[in-house]
């Protein structure tokens, strides 16, 4: 059968006929692909033919010869014919996939279902190129059943060393799929399958497809972060994705502000959750500082961070610091608002105590902090002149409230 493709093809040349022309015609092809007592060998030689000579504007001919494929796909019943069924599938969606030709979607879908990896007589191969192919040749119809099919795999967890190689290869394909497919209900599954049960090299291959699938992911994070079903360490997790993006500044913010809120929201009497959700504030408090304020809802959280550790029995002095830095930084007359009421308490408990270790290292904290705040405010300078003038204070923290007078132009 090889052979005569062959002599046929030598002869053409002979005669000056071009077998590349765009227009090939494949009848002779689709005739030998579909002759009766064509077997699964006989037809992969056809098509690695017609592979090898590179012929282009041939979709139509890939189509058919899939739909017949799958047609006797139930006929193979040896593993010798499984193998040539699956390498002509292969040769069949990377072609589709190169004449990027839509009308075989739903057959490439079809395809994929029957060389799918939940059987294990499939090792995952063709379903990986397959899904690729979907991608390639823009079926937006089928992003749903990618997303599901990829959601399925995230919960499939399996320890078994053949069924876990199997399945990683269906990932892939889906990884890649939505990957070029660009479609935000992508992003979702695919960040799951960055932090979920797989080996590095698709955990890795994931976080790196997300930011090409969105630029911009802020209102799925958020998201991710909001539902109650996630725990601390998948929005932990969302929300260092959403650092790890090309997003503006202005999102990442807001989506810190949600951070900071959860942070606080979400109570759990896991010790490594408490751990996570602590690093999730802090982190969003920095970001808070250098990127800016959202929305008010930030400033409740950050009187929630310097409240809860000064009050707590092991206060948490890093948090505190870094919620006073940001709340400087800020400069707004809310945030001036809350450190001006902070200073005050402190300054109230200076005359009339409680006074102690804790109180001190908050004060020095939080008169830098408010001296760096570029405020104008009447009753913040008045309050930083009460403390330089006061006896109740030491000589080193009157000096601390004469240098932020200084800073701000006093």
């Amino acid at each position: 059968m090889k052979r005569l493709i062959i002599i046929l093809f030598i002869l053409l040349s002979l005669t000056g006929m071009s077998i590349f022309a765009q227009s090939e015609d494949m009848a002779f092809y689709t005739e030998e692909f579909n002759r009766p007592g064509s077997t699964f060998f006989s037809r992969l030689e056809v098509l690695e033919t017609v592979r090898n000579a590179n012929l282009t504007g041939i979709g139509e001919f890939y189509h058919e010869a899939l739909r017949t494929l799958i047609g006797v796909l139930p006929n193979a019943n040896t593993w010798d014919e499984r193998a040539a069924a699956a390498a002509s599938a292969r040769i069949l969606v990377h072609g589709l996939a190169a004449e990027t030709y839509l009308p075989a979607a739903s057959d490439i879908w079809v395809l994929i279902q029957n060389f799918d990896v939940v059987h294990a007589i499939n090792d995952g191969i063709v379903m990986h190129d397959a899904l690729i192919a979907l991608g390639q040749i823009d079926s937006r119809d089928h992003i749903p059943y990618i997303v599901r099919r990829l959601d399925s795999f995230n919960r499939d967890h399996t320890n078994d060393v053949a069924t876990r190689l199997r399945f990683q290869r269906g990932v892939a394909g889906a990884i890649i799929a939505l990957e070029t497919l660009q479609d935000p209900s992508g992003f979702a599954p695919v960040f799951f399958t960055s932090i979920g049960w797989f080996d590095s090299a698709i955990r890795n291959m994931a976080a790196n497809a997300l930011p090409n699938i969105v630029e911009d992911p802020a209102d799925i994070i958020i998201a991710l972060i909001r539902d109650a079903s996630n725990n601390p360490a998948v929005k932990y997790e969302a929300w260092r994705g959403m650092l790890r993006t090309n997003a503006p500044d202005s999102s990442k913010a807001r989506v810190a502000a949600a951070a900071l809120d959860v942070g606080w929201g979400f109570l759990t009497a896991n010790l490594e959750f408490q751990r996570q959700l602590r690093e999730m504030r802090l982190s969003a408090i920095d970001t808070i500082r250098v990127m800016g304020v959202a929305d008010s809802s930030v400033y409740a959280n950050l009187q929630r961070s310097y409240r809860n550790n000064f009050t707590a029995i092991a206060p948490d002095y890093d948090e505190i610091h870094r919620t006073l830095a940001a709340l400087s930084a800020s400069g707004s007359d809310e945030a001036v608002d809350l450190l001006f009421g902070f200073l005050h308490e402190l300054h109230h408990r200076r005359q009339f105590g409680p006074w102690g270790m804790r109180e001190r290292q908050v004060l020095q904290m939080l008169i830098p902090a408010l001296g760096a705040s570029r405020t104008q405010s009447v009753q913040a300078i008045a309050l930083l002149s009460a403390i330089q003038r006061s006896g109740d204070y030491t000589h080193v923290e009157q000096g601390w409230a004469r240098n932020a007078l200084a800073a701000l132009g006093f």
